[in-house]
């Protein structure tokens, strides 16, 4: 596997065994890459949607936890961020822009009510010392995790448990979609996109779709847009795509590499250290995201009741955070595709820009004895 898409964590010693080491290293990142496959196969055979990036993922945890110290280059996983965007980019229509703006006030009460939900439940689990300090208030934040997790602690949090949830979140929240999506069914349509390794590629629309994976994380990066290697290649591949300027060619195998990097990427998070810091407080805060994650799928039915949306549209639309991961599952599933993307879009932008001040504001009102763990 090229360094230029895998690392492995620092603390390797000096040349003397380096042989040994680097050959530890190939075999570790094989036995990822087979147990990844695998467990892809064994999930797709199940019928689960969005198999493709659940297997790498669990392979990730349990390489993890089984003290493999390895992880994903940043660069590989923003472009992989890219190359989700660019799927996404490839299924919205061009009506897409004219839906959100008809339904603007759909949109605005769908992304205000998951966020209010998250710092409610957060706030009362705060009040109620259900977990250190304000950690609930942190850890259930729908997004912005870093932010989240580096001001945790001057807040009263624990960072450690606050990163904890934000991970357990995502896998959670990605798991339970992926169920919902099951019982719901697979639309024929996609299930039958989601076959075949190697069709034929068009290799020049092939080279442009590379071009905007890399080129857009690359302009985020410099310009400093959270988020923006999902973004820029997104909006960017709508409108070049709608212009007729560019073809967005995205193979299996190459959408399989991007679903591994990112499942990786997560599973990665978990830990030894961090598993076994949380251990103890664990029912609880899986409980706390059990709670935002049913509170979400009531805003979804509420959703399903006020505009007649299918089930498993709203649910998606809903859903708190892990906008690739949701998005993975959506191309997997009968959804409606634009719905559920500019549902996650508009929550996920508002939380960058009002997540953290908020969550900062009302953490200052809420300090006190910190609850044990």
């Amino acid at each position: 596997m090229p360094d230029a898409i895998t690392q492995e964590l620092p603390g390797r010693s000096g040349p003397p065994g380096a042989p040994a080491r680097k050959a530890g290293h190939a075999l570790r990142w094989t036995a990822l890459a087979g147990s990844s496959v695998a467990l892809a196969a064994l999930l797709e055979w199940l019928g689960l949607p969005a198999a493709r990036l659940f297997g790498p993922l669990l392979a990730g945890v349990v390489m993890t936890a089984a003290g493999a110290r390895l992880r994903v280059a940043p660069a590989a996983f923003l472009v992989s961020q890219g190359l989700i965007g660019c799927m996404i980019a490839r299924m919205l229509p061009s009506w897409f822009y004219g839906t959100v703006a008809g339904r603007w006030p759909v949109f605005a009460a769908g992304a205000a009510s998951v966020i209010a939900a998250s710092v409610a439940l957060g706030w009362w689990l705060t009040r109620r010392r259900v977990l250190p300090g304000t950690t609930a208030l942190w850890g259930l934040s729908p997004g912005a995790a870093t932010a989240m997790i580096v001001m945790a602690e001057a807040y009263g949090g624990d960072a450690a448990l606050v990163a904890f949830m934000q991970y357990l979140r995502v896998v959670v929240v990605a798991a339970v979609a992926a169920v919902v999506a099951r019982v719901w069914g697979v639309g024929e349509h996609h299930a039958h996109l989601a076959t075949g390794w190697f069709p034929p590629v068009a290799w020049l629309p092939l080279l442009g779709t590379l071009a905007l994976a890399v080129l857009g994380p690359l302009a985020a990066h410099r310009l400093r847009i959270r988020a923006g290697a999902f973004l820029l290649p997104l909006f960017a591949g709508m409108y070049l795509g709608h212009q007729g300027w560019l073809r967005l060619e995205l193979p299996p195998w190459l959408l399989m590499l991007a679903y591994a990097v990112i499942g990786w990427r997560i599973g990665f998070r978990f830990t030894r250290p961090l598993l076994a810091h949380a251990a103890r407080a664990l029912p609880r805060l899986l409980a706390c995201t059990l709670a935002l994650v049913g509170v979400c799928g009531a805003l979804a039915a509420l959703l399903v009741a006020a505009t007649g949306i299918d089930p498993l549209s709203a649910y998606l639309a809903m859903s708190p955070g892990g906008a690739d991961t949701v998005a993975i599952i959506a191309a997997s599933s009968h959804v409606d595709v634009p719905f559920v993307m500019a549902m996650q879009m508009l929550r996920f932008m508002t939380v960058l820009l009002l997540g953290p001040p908020l969550a900062r504001f009302l953490a200052g009102r809420a300090r006190g004895p910190a609850a044990l763990p």
